[in-house]
């Protein structure tokens, strides 16, 4: 079989579903079925079977509690006091809700790892805010979307989850390699936001007391102890990356019932609604991934790859540098999620062939798919910050395009120097 009609197939096969507005998980099903007709391997029970395949794995589990974490998060207060405490300390600085943006965004990345969930709850407690204190909208827009997307590197992350099941990565190995990219994408924003402040005239605040600052600490205390909890009890052994999602679902209820008491029992079933629907909609596109994926790999294209790239793998950073110019590119039409249960399986095996470090590697694909969900013309992220916010989508694009410069230098940056990932990861492990 001609593996170039199938790529053909499989890449109009997509384009053409999502042009017609298509959900992507019944594209990449009928994309999958597309491919297995061309390559004369139809089979209804084959296509069942690689469905179910594709949700039958135990690290999966680790989804859905992350989820409903990250929903008890913003339904108990535990997401409101992250960003209350922040303000406390930094709000009063000229631009001081820009810096309060950045520093909740790390703090809430530390805890959920969903950029959908973090995005949404900072755009809906800090965009009004920054409008009614005079900041620029786009400006104030994009900055939130650029914070939101540091979830998926900082631990525990979801896509991280995803990818380790997908390519049989230590899902533990990929949480700590996320901790050092994750604060330089914070310490980036600090510095693109303070070059953006030179162009907007915004006045200083009036610091809040010392006591004060302490007590909105104290009150944020159970929130701060979360990420401790969850990372502190990987590095040490206590429980696996599944068993550390159950424990931050579990925290963030108990929390929110018995010690923050703003959540009531009939809210619950909201919660679990909301998490249910979003865990259908991550679980069905890796169900569907599966299907395609392997038909993929049942043509031989991940082969096809690496002999195209075959020329590149004497040298790992031109060949790193080519993928990642290549993921940038399906970054702007395909969603983080699809782009690691397709795309991932293909290009590892080329870059270990490179002797390029999996976990190193991994991460450098997380990276890359985050900076995809703020990149129009998709901009899953963009898309929640408007919707949010009740702006329209060129607003965001443009207000988040300096943010977007940066995280692409802080890419470029770890492509060429490596060891920012691979040196604190060895200490780590």
């Amino acid at each position: 079989m001609n593996q170039g009609l199938v790529a053909i197939v499989f890449v109009v096969g997509m384009l053409a579903f999502m042009g017609i507005g298509m959900p992507m998980a019944f594209a990449l099903v009928l994309t999958g079925a597309s491919m297995a007709w061309v390559l004369d391997f139809w089979d209804t029970q084959l296509l069942a079977q690689n469905l179910v395949a594709g949700v039958d794995s135990f690290p999966l589990l680790a989804v859905p509690f992350f989820i409903l974490a990250g929903e008890l998060m913003n339904a108990g207060g535990i997401s409101r006091r992250i960003i209350t405490m922040a303000q406390a300390w930094v709000g009063h600085i000229r631009g001081g809700l820009g810096f309060v943006t950045i520093g909740a965004a790390i703090l809430m990345a530390s805890m959920s790892g969903s950029a959908l969930a973090d995005t949404a709850a900072l755009a809906t407690i800090l965009l009004p805010m920054m409008r009614a204190h005079g900041y620029p909208v786009a400006t104030s827009a994009g900055l939130i979307a650029a914070g939101g997307v540091i979830a998926p590197i900082i631990p525990p992350s979801m896509p991280f989850i995803i990818y380790g099941v997908t390519t049989n990565t230590s899902i533990s190995a990929l949480f700590m390699s996320g901790i050092v990219p994750g604060l330089m994408m914070g310490a980036g924003l600090i510095v693109a936001w303070k070059l953006q402040l030179r162009k907007i005239d915004l006045p200083a605040g009036t610091p809040m007391p010392f006591g004060q600052r302490m007590h909105e600490t104290v009150k944020a205390f159970w929130a701060l102890l979360m990420p401790v909890i969850i990372i502190g009890g990987m590095k040490t052994g206590v429980f696996t990356p599944t068993e550390a999602a159950v424990v931050a679902a579990f925290y963030a209820m108990v929390i929110a019932f018995f010690v923050h008491r703003e959540m009531k029992l009939a809210e619950l079933h909201g919660v679990l609604v909301r998490a249910a629907k979003t865990t259908a909609v991550v679980m069905f596109l890796c169900a569907g991934a599966q299907v395609a994926s392997y038909m993929i790999t049942l043509a031989d294209l991940p082969g096809t790859l690496a002999e195209w790239l075959g020329p590149l793998i004497g040298s790992p950073k031109l060949l790193m540098a080519v993928m990642m110019v290549i993921l940038i590119m399906i970054g702007t039409a395909l969603d983080l999620t699809p782009t690691i249960l397709i795309i991932a399986p293909v290009m590892l095996p080329i870059a270990v062939k490179a002797g390029i470090d999996p976990v190193y590697f991994g991460l450098m694909f997380i990276l890359n798919g985050s900076i995809g969900l703020i990149t129009p013309p998709v901009g899953t992220v963009l898309n929640v910050v408007a919707g949010v916010g009740r702006m329209r989508l060129y607003e965001v694009v443009k207000g988040v395009k300096p943010f977007l410069v940066t995280y692409a230098l802080i890419l470029f940056l770890m492509v060429l120097f490596p060891q920012i990932v691979t040196a604190p990861l060895a200490w780590m492990r």
